[in-house]
């Protein structure tokens, strides 16, 4: 415990004295990726947008969930734009180390900011997709409350848990390049496992209770109940959630600097 408590002050401190990197990076991504993008920053609108109409169609012809209490087109859009934001954080994240090989073998800094700007520009794309949250909200005349405040808690246990995962499949993808496919597969299934585009909670027997250790479940619900009932979240499982999404960085974040040294040879 001492040591991993000595190379967590190491690295928060690390992370600190390079933050300008951090934000220059994140500002390069930002850059890299919409300079030749036609619709540019439209694509955080439109992903989500499509995929919630898609979803509409077969949840509202095909099955039904008549006792959400908001309509379906909303409670999906909430679904899929944070969970778009953790998905394609990883997805960013997975490439980020090999993506960058020169920088990673050439120049020394803390090589987590990669994930970590993959993360950030991702989350500059949810904000923007949030705007059509907010228009959704306005037309069907949904209320907010005072639990809205407690949506920067969600959105710090999200990118803590996020952040665990990008440095675990970051290191992972450099040693071995299949892992990027593989981790595409694996967030396919984890986006049928988590309450995004229906309510996982309703599954009975030991499906059920397996797809309820989900720890995204409890965040997305979490962004529902303050954002669109005006209800506080579910405590119990979202503090499951917080402490696993700890357990994930600190655990991540540790194997992760201390497997830095082998990470020019395999760049």
């Amino acid at each position: 415990m001492a040591t991993i408590g000595r190379d967590m002050r190491e690295m928060l401190s690390e992370q600190w004295e390079y933050r300008e990197l951090l934000y220059q990076m994140t500002l390069r991504d930002l850059l890299v990726r919409y300079k030749q993008s036609v619709m540019g920053f439209g694509w955080a609108i439109f992903m989500p947008l499509v995929n919630t109409v898609v979803f509409s169609v077969i949840f509202t012809q095909v099955a039904t969930l008549d006792e959400l209490g908001i309509p379906y087109v909303v409670y999906a859009y909430t679904g899929l734009l944070f969970w778009n934001f953790f998905a394609s954080s990883l997805r960013f994240a997975v490439n980020s180390l090999s993506s960058n090989a020169v920088l990673v073998t050439k120049v020394y800094f803390p090589r987590e900011i990669f994930p970590f700007s993959a993360i950030l520009v991702c989350l500059v794309d949810m904000f923007v997709g949030a705007s059509i949250l907010v228009g959704l909200m306005i037309y069907y005349r949904i209320p907010v409350g005072l639990p809205l405040l407690f949506v920067p808690v969600l959105l710090i246990v999200q990118v803590v848990f996020t952040a665990g995962i990008a440095l675990i499949v970051a290191m992972a993808n450099l040693f071995l390049r299949d892992v990027k496919y593989i981790f595409e597969m694996v967030l396919t299934v984890w986006m049928f496992a988590t309450s995004v585009v229906y309510p996982v909670d309703r599954i009975a027997g030991a499906l059920g209770k397996l797809l309820r250790l989900n720890p995204m479940s409890p965040i997305i619900d979490g962004y529902r109940a303050v954002i669109l009932r005006g209800e506080m979240p579910a405590l119990g499982p979202l503090a499951l959630a917080a402490g696993l999404a700890l357990v994930t960085l600190v655990v991540g974040w540790v194997v992760f600097h201390r497997a830095e040294y082998q990470f020019a040879e395999n760049a």
